[in-house]
């Protein structure tokens, strides 16, 4: 005697639904991934800009501190709610690496980009506005850049559909 699961095998136009395994992304789902992780990137980003420029750190130092920085904060958010969820530290912390590595990676190289490419602003300071208005700036073109790479992540049941796997 065998036993039948009556239950649909999904088809192609099956909802996976937003946020789970394989299928369409929102661009909904995707802009909350990206803002997640443009929060922790920020959050290291402008942490590394001011103090590398407050202490005189030369520009690529400050980048490089800035990097490490956004790359702690950005798993360091994602391993909150993943650890609250129950998951054990080793497996919190490989869920924020396959969440967000990518993401955050192009997000850092953008926004580093568009910042070393506006004349003075590294120079400026903290006390300088064209110093708050390059990051700011920069920050803003990487969600837009990042945005659709979260977008294609999501769709194949990578990236940010990992940590939404688990609620």
């Amino acid at each position: 005697m065998t036993t039948h699961d009556h239950r649909p095998a999904p088809g192609p136009h099956q909802d996976h639904g937003a946020t789970h395994g394989p299928g369409p992304a929102s661009w909904g789902v995707a802009a909350s991934a990206t803002l997640h992780c443009l929060t922790g990137c920020a959050i290291g980003e402008v942490l590394g800009m001011v103090i590398g420029t407050s202490v005189g750190l030369s520009e690529w130092a400050t980048v490089a501190l800035a990097v490490a920085l956004a790359f702690v904060f950005g798993y360091a958010l994602t391993m909150r709610g993943v650890l609250r969820a129950g998951l054990p530290f080793r497996r919190a912390l490989r869920v924020a690496l396959a969440a967000d590595t990518i993401s955050i990676a192009v997000m850092e190289v953008v926004d580093n980009a568009v910042m070393l490419s506006v004349p003075g602003a590294m120079e400026a300071g903290i006390s300088g506005a064209v110093f708050w208005l390059a990051l700011a700036g920069a920050l803003a073109v990487a969600f837009v850049v990042t945005l659709p790479v979260n977008r294609w992540m999501i769709s194949r049941g990578r990236g940010h559909a990992v940590v939404h796997g688990l609620h």
